[in-house]
């Protein structure tokens, strides 16, 4: 790592925290700067309302997108490590269709069997959501590290994973047939992904989860170097592959199963996040690319929420069609012109 890996990272994080403002200034409610500060800083003279705006709606949601987003992009790059395959994403093991799957479940026992929609309670229907999707998620992750034990091959692991996603599709399917109308629409919107879902009594414990969780990735990027060697020289070099495997899939997958949980599944950030890095930096050395990809997916994080509620859009667009329309077309520029 040189001068320039450590500006580019000093640059990021100004970017990060310029945008991280960005979205504290932004909504439908204009605060002026001043104010802003004086809230932040623990004031009371502003009015109530203000502080309950910065407090537990726009302050919660940046610094959601912030962790998610760093998150999302670490994870899919250890994917696409461990499997060598450039469209190997943080839901490729199937991890984000179980947690959809919990939801799914949550969803149908409510408005099926309880006779209760699931819309209609409130906070405690967005709490039994967010248990939903972790236990989905954890469920299917726990059954990919089982079967990481038991098969050799990437190939035939990436398979199973998404044998697994596929099955989880098919009985969400069917459970959205049996439920009621307003639990298909309160899932189809948990669907679209949403950093403004955690509340303020939530956001810190998932920021302090992702704040232990991200680190404990930086300790991979040794092993996740000797992978890109390919196997046989990784295990000449004293690497244990099976063991290292279950540690960077464990890994990504429990960032993904916090992410989705708290968020709903967001897409397409841990997918292109690590080819950006990788066109900018032309690199492979995980030194570089795991503290970059990380800046990196905060700061489309963050660029991807102050999109979504642009002034002139009614409440925010859904994350998830904003990550694919901002992040498509620059990872597409980005790869055409290295190839050109």
């Amino acid at each position: 790592m040189n001068n320039k890996h450590l500006h580019f990272f000093l640059l990021m994080t100004l970017v990060i925290v310029a945008m991280f403002f960005v979205n504290l200034m932004l909504g439908t409610v204009h605060i002026p700067v001043a104010d802003l500060w004086n809230i932040l800083a623990g004031g009371d003279d502003e009015p109530v309302i203000w502080q309950n705006i910065i407090l537990k709606s726009r302050l919660p949601q940046a610094l959601t997108a912030t962790v998610a987003g760093a998150g999302l992009a670490i994870a899919g790059l250890q994917m696409q490590t461990v499997f060598h395959n450039p469209l190997a994403g943080p839901s490729v093991l199937g991890i984000s269709n179980g947690a959809s799957l919990g939801v799914g479940l949550m969803v149908l026992a409510s408005g099926s069997i309880g006779g209760v929609a699931m819309s209609s309670l409130g906070i405690a229907g967005n709490a039994a959501l967010s248990l939903g999707a972790i236990v989905g998620s954890l469920s299917v992750m726990s059954l990919i590290v089982y079967v990481a034990q038991k098969v050799k091959g990437n190939v035939t692991l990436l398979i199973i994973g998404v044998m697994i996603g596929y099955v989880a599709t098919a009985i969400i399917g069917v459970l959205k047939y049996f439920a009621a109308e307003e639990d298909i629409r309160a899932y189809v919107v948990w669907g679209l992904g949403s950093f403004s879902r955690v509340s303020a009594g939530q956001v810190w414990l998932f920021v302090g989860l992702m704040t232990v969780l991200i680190p404990l990735s930086m300790l991979l990027v040794k092993t996740m170097n000797l992978l890109l060697l390919g196997e046989d020289y990784a295990r000449n070099l004293g690497l244990n592959i099976r063991r290292a495997r279950l540690m960077v899939i464990g890994c990504s997958g429990v960032l993904v199963a916090i992410v989705t949980a708290y968020c709903g599944p967001v897409m397409f950030l841990g997918l292109a996040v690590p080819h950006l890095c990788r066109s900018i930096w032309r690199t492979g050395d995980h030194r570089v690319l795991m503290p970059a990809t990380m800046l990196t997916g905060s700061a489309l994080a963050l660029a991807c929420c102050i999109i979504a509620r642009m002034p002139g859009f009614e409440g925010a667009l859904p994350i998830n069609s904003v990550t694919a329309l901002v992040g498509a077309p620059i990872v597409a520029m980005v790869l055409f012109k290295r190839k050109g």
